[in-house]
C-alpha cells in the first residue's frame, strides 16, 4: 500500500544543540504558531492540500509511533501562507477516537489555521516535541492532546518562513 505524505520526510534529531538559536526559537514556539506568524504579516491564510480518513498502515514511522492504534485517523495537509507568500506545510494526523465532542470540529476546518481552534479549546496540552530537517527545510513535530485525546502535527517551516534570519 502506498503512504499517503505530501509533507516531505523529515529526517528527526535526538538533540537541538546543533539548531541555529533564531529557528530553534521557533520551533520551541508552544503556544499558536499561527499567531506568531500574523506578528510577521497583515494576512495568514491556509490553503488544504488534503483531508481525508487514512488507515494506520498509511501513516509515517514516525506517526505509528506517538498516535494510539485506531481503524482510520484523520489527515489534513495544508500550506499556511503569510500574506500569500507560502510558509509552512502542515500535516495532522488524528485518530478515529478522538474526534468525539466538540473536537468533531476538526473534521471541518477547511480554510480555517488549526491553531485557531487548538488555542482556544482551553483543554491542549502539548506532551511531545521533535525536531528535524525535512531537505534543507525545518521541521517540528507535536503531539497535542485535546482534552486529554491525541493528534499529532508535523509542520516544515519553508525558506520564506520569518523563521529563518534574513
Amino acid at each position: 500500500m502506498q503512504k499517503t505524505v505530501i509533507t516531505p520526510p523529515v529526517c528527526w534529531f535526538d538533540n537541538a544543540e546543533t539548531i541555529p538559536a533564531m529557528v530553534l526559537d521557533w520551533l520551541s514556539e508552544l503556544g499558536s504558531m499561527t499567531r506568531r506568524f500574523e506578528q510577521h504579516c497583515n494576512e495568514v491564510t491556509v490553503k488544504p492540500s488534503c483531508e481525508k480518513y487514512i488507515s494506520r498502515e498509511a501513516l509515517t514511522e514516525e506517526e505509528q509511533m506517538h498516535l494510539p492504534g485506531s481503524t482510520r485517523y484523520w489527515l489534513r495537509e495544508v500550506v499556511l501562507y503569510g500574506d500569500g507568500v507560502p510558509w509552512l506545510t502542515g500535516r495532522t494526523v488524528v485518530p478515529e477516537e478522538t474526534l468525539t465532542g466538540e473536537e468533531q470540529q476538526l473534521l471541518k476546518m477547511g480554510n480555517v489555521p488549526l491553531g485557531r481552534y487548538l488555542f482556544t479549546s482551553g483543554c491542549l496540552t502539548r506532551d511531545y516535541i521533535r525536531f528535524g530537517l525535512s531537505g534543507t527545510d525545518w521541521a517540528r513535530c507535536s503531539r497535542l492532546c485535546l482534552a486529554d485525546k491525541p493528534l499529532l502535527l508535523t509542520e516544515v517551516f519553508l525558506p520564506a518562513s520569518p523563521a529563518y534570519p534574513a
